[in-house]
């Protein structure tokens, strides 16, 4: 029986991934400097901010670092602001289903003050034990300690994990964690061999099928 589901946010809970794309480029711009959709997805998709910027500028200075990434969190409140993050189809109902019959968690790559008004605007505010963000470990997916911390925090030895990147399943199977992937962001293809079932949709899901999945 699983005894605890931690959700990715960024194209799993919500369709955001494009806002996050967007606003990096708009801070990347004015140095010079953008990232394709197909660069995103297969090289950034997974990252935090901090390792995002590290990887696109390797000889940045901490302060730099730091001013980019306030940078690019204003740009995507922005954007944000512009046109919303449409929940993803099923999620905000499955995360409903499950607050209070289990312990569920948000283990992401984006900031607290990205999450925070996206799920208050869903009326999911609080619905989660535990949310860890980019500022809570300080390393991002692909390494294990995002989802090491969330499980220390739910104080679990096991779980579910639903994500929808290579980068997160990585994580998340590091941490010694079952991953459920959705294809919300890759091809069934990228996701089968490493995570433990594959979906197209959080439509319809239930803890009875969650089991039944993995």
């Amino acid at each position: 029986m699983i005894s605890a589901v931690i959700f990715d946010f960024d194209g799993v809970v919500v369709d955001s991934e494009r806002l996050h794309w967007a606003a990096f480029n708009a801070v990347l711009k004015p140095h010079g400097k953008t990232i394709s959709w197909a660069e995103y997805t297969d090289v950034f998709i997974g990252f935090d901010d901090r390792d995002t910027f590290k990887t696109a500028f390797p000889d940045l200075g901490k302060i730099e670092l730091a001013k980019l990434i306030a940078d690019k969190a204003a740009a995507f409140q922005d954007l944000l602001a512009e046109g919303g993050a449409a929940a993803l189809p099923g999620a905000v109902e499955l995360i409903k289903h499950l607050s209070g019959k289990i312990p569920i968690a948000i283990c992401s790559g984006a900031l607290r003050e990205d999450i925070l008004p996206i799920i208050g605007k869903l009326g999911l505010g609080d619905a989660f034990d535990t949310i860890v963000t980019a500022e809570d470990t300080p390393r991002s997916k692909p390494d294990p300690a995002p989802y090491r911390l969330t499980k220390e925090r739910l104080g679990i030895r096991d779980g579910l994990v639903i994500e929808d990147t290579p980068a997160g399943i990585a994580s998340a199977k590091g941490a010694g964690l079952k991953v459920l992937a959705v294809t919300n962001s890759y091809d069934r293809s990228y996701l089968t061999e490493v995570a433990d079932a594959v979906i197209d949709s959080l439509e319809g899901l239930t803890l009875e099928t969650l089991n039944e999945l993995v």
